[in-house]
């Protein structure tokens, strides 16, 4: 009776995976056909990683795979969509921009996400960034200071099973204590300076990015908390962005 019920698990095994090859196998046959037939949308990715992230030094393969699996497309503003994957901030609501795709890769490679950590995301936009994250940690906890944009990002984050990732909307500009500590911190918009508050939400031997500086001039800088307590910074990249909505902030007078 035992080796009946063995035999047959061993069946229903080998169903299952022969299911999952020949589901694999039409995916693999789909984008072959897009890429014979000239798809407008599938060159475009091709020729992003191959003229904007690989000459940019990002060369990471399991980076370079998201990226031609994950339609970054589908994620952007309708308006948008054919400058995709160009190299470009593009526009969204509220005045606000998606980084570049260069600039995500660089993010992404830097951080060296091994699957394990959980990470604390300021700044969901379109939620691609989002969905990049969530392929290679455990779990990613996003706020987004608006609505919408946590509305839009939890569809399209759900079209493409990105389930370890979990939203919320508010305001985030220092950091997300009601989950605190975590492993990774990334801010994807720009904040004039650290704050220990922001420091201390990061696990010895965690890293935190962010875009630092005002108009004209910003950095995309890496910091790690070595596990004596002291911090490691460098610069990523040169960039300029808007900065995260800090409604505790005095407004500025202009005269």
């Amino acid at each position: 009776m035992f080796k009946q019920y063995g035999n047959r698990r061993l069946q229903l095994f080998a169903v299952v995976q022969q299911k999952n090859k020949e589901f694999l196998a039409k995916i693999a046959l789909s984008r072959l056909k897009y890429r014979m037939y000239g798809d407008p949308m599938t060159n475009a990715q091709i020729n992003m990683i191959k003229q904007q992230l690989r000459t940019g030094d990002v060369l990471d393969e399991k980076i370079l795979n998201l990226y031609d699996l994950l339609p970054r497309h589908e994620f952007v503003p309708h308006a948008f969509q054919h400058f995709a994957y160009s190299d470009m901030q593009i526009p969204l609501a509220h005045n606000q921009r998606m980084l570049t795709p260069l600039e995500e890769g660089k993010i992404l490679q830097a951080l060296a996400l091994q699957g394990s950590e959980t990470v604390l995301e300021i700044g969901t936009g379109t939620g691609f960034f989002t969905a990049l994250l969530s392929r290679l940690c455990k779990k990613v906890i996003s706020v987004d200071y608006y609505p919408e944009f946590t509305t839009h990002a939890q569809q399209k984050l759900k079209t493409h099973h990105c389930n370890n990732v979990e939203l919320a909307t508010g305001d985030a500009c220092r950091g997300w204590l009601e989950k605190a500590p975590y492993d990774v911190v990334v801010f994807t918009g720009s904040i004039e300076s650290l704050t220990d508050t922001q420091r201390l939400q990061v696990l010895p031997g965690g890293k935190l990015f962010a875009i630092i500086g005002k108009e004209p001039v910003m950095q995309g800088q890496l910091h790690t908390l070595q596990q004596d307590g002291k911090w490691h910074g460098t610069v990523l990249f040169d960039t300029s962005i808007p900065p995260l909505i800090d409604k505790s902030k005095p407004k500025e007078f202009v005269f």
